[in-house]
């Protein structure tokens, strides 16, 4: 038994319209969500990469019985007091306990800018540095415990699902998720 197969010779003005249509629509959908799907994935690779820091610098600082700080930095070869964390950071052996890095001092991680697309902030105690004692605690140079908050997000309007850093007093990072109204100013 032959089966015949009609082929018509071509496509009706209505039904390339209805394929332009429905193209439009789907494309309406996937373009907006394909975009907060790239930010969510930068902003995970950065609260990643200075989680890794934060975690390597804790854990030299344990094993080398010696401070280890992560400072912002512009440069890669000194730390800033100015601007936020989105700049660049450093990991370094801090031997005299300044949180500065010295010409003697070991470089452990110099870490670039972070897309401009990315804000990276710190809450008023890590809005400087991050530096761990030789018991992994985090302590200001002064002795002070240091406990803070290292914030990842992309402006918008709005509401905002945000990547959170939190470091507690016993110098242990986690990530955590959560809402904010907005994303914090650099």
């Amino acid at each position: 038994m032959k089966l015949k197969v009609y082929f018509s010779r071509g496509l009706t003005l209505i039904e390339i319209l209805v394929v332009v249509a429905v193209v439009a629509v789907l494309q309406s959908i996937a373009v907006p969500a394909m975009a907060d799907l790239i930010n969510s994935s930068r902003n995970s690779a950065v609260l990643n990469t200075l989680y890794s820091s934060l975690i390597m610098a804790r854990g030299d600082a344990i094993l080398r019985n010696q401070r280890t700080v992560v400072c912002k930095s512009d440069t890669g070869d000194q730390c800033k007091s100015s601007g936020g964390w989105g700049q660049g950071w450093l990991v370094f052996r801090d031997s005299n306990n300044n949180a500065q890095l010295d010409a003697d001092e070991q470089v452990l991680v110099r870490q670039g800018p972070v897309p401009s697309s990315v804000h990276l902030t710190g809450n008023l105690p890590v809005s400087r540095y991050v530096s761990f004692t030789p018991r992994g605690s985090a302590a200001y140079v002064s002795g002070a415990f240091q406990a803070g908050t290292l914030t990842v997000c992309s402006p918008s309007t709005g509401e905002i699902q945000a990547k959170q850093i939190v470091i507690s007093i016993a110098g242990r990072p986690r990530m955590v998720t959560t809402t904010l109204e907005s994303c914090p100013e650099i």
